[in-house]
């Protein structure tokens, strides 16, 4: 038997050294980080397998409840398989938009100019969709009955965690992505032939902008919007 009072194993850390202080580590992280938007408007530029599969691995490296790694990126380059999802995601976004979108959620979506046409959906070279693991994967730990699941722990935070990554991963690359959210989701998990354990929970298309790209003007919340020290004194 175990003893799960043990010391585990543990091994040297591995720091991170930007070579120059924080806070201007800091501030060139940040902008760079600035320049990063949301793009609906991609090129069919190619862009390699190596490069998505080192934007996967350094999201991959995110935190997670348990070090359970919640999380499963299924890219997609295939033509018909991003038809496939085109045509089902617009199916989705058609009733969304015409029928269960509130006229205040329709009022705040305005200033994008988006609808139900998705046609980033097959003009980006890759499609990251991304999933929520509900159950670990059946590869038990040793004491568990073949096949078994074991849990997983907040969820939600590390796959969100995960996704932010992600982001910041494609950006560094020289890429544009898209948060895409067509409601519900459930449609991807059937199309990707997905099992049960995994759900739906953000689309990321992948790419080079349109030459031509324009994005809304929009402006960032100042620092003193977003950040508070202690319990907010002067």
């Amino acid at each position: 038997m175990s003893d799960t009072h043990a010391q585990p194993p543990m091994v040297p850390l591995r720091r991170y050294d930007p070579g120059q202080p924080p806070e201007a580590a800091a501030r060139r992280f940040y902008e760079t980080m600035r320049t990063r938007r949301t793009v609906r408007m991609f090129s069919d530029r190619p862009v390699s397998r190596e490069t998505i599969e080192s934007i996967v691995l350094a999201a991959g490296t995110a935190p997670s409840g348990a070090n359970k790694q919640p999380w499963r990126f299924v890219c997609v380059n295939d033509p018909a398989l991003k038809r496939e999802i085109r045509v089902a995601a617009e199916e989705e976004e058609r009733e969304f938009y015409h029928r269960r979108a509130s006229d205040r959620w329709l009022h705040d979506l305005h200033p994008f100019g988006t609808d139900e046409h998705k046609p980033f959906l097959e003009i980006a070279p890759w499609l990251i969709v991304v999933f929520k693991l509900a159950k670990d994967d059946p590869d038990p730990a040793p004491g568990m009955a073949p096949g078994a699941q074991g849990q997983v722990y907040y969820a939600e935070e590390s796959v969100g965690i995960a996704v932010g990554m992600l982001l910041a991963a494609a950006h560094h690359a020289g890429l544009a992505t898209l948060t895409h959210t067509p409601s519900p989701m459930k449609f991807l998990a059937r199309v990707l032939n997905r099992p049960e354990h995994e759900r739906p929970f953000l689309l990321v298309p992948v790419g080079y902008p349109a030459d031509d790209c324009v994005v809304p003007d929009i402006q960032r919340k100042p620092l003193e919007k977003i950040m508070v020290v202690n319990r907010g004194e002067a």
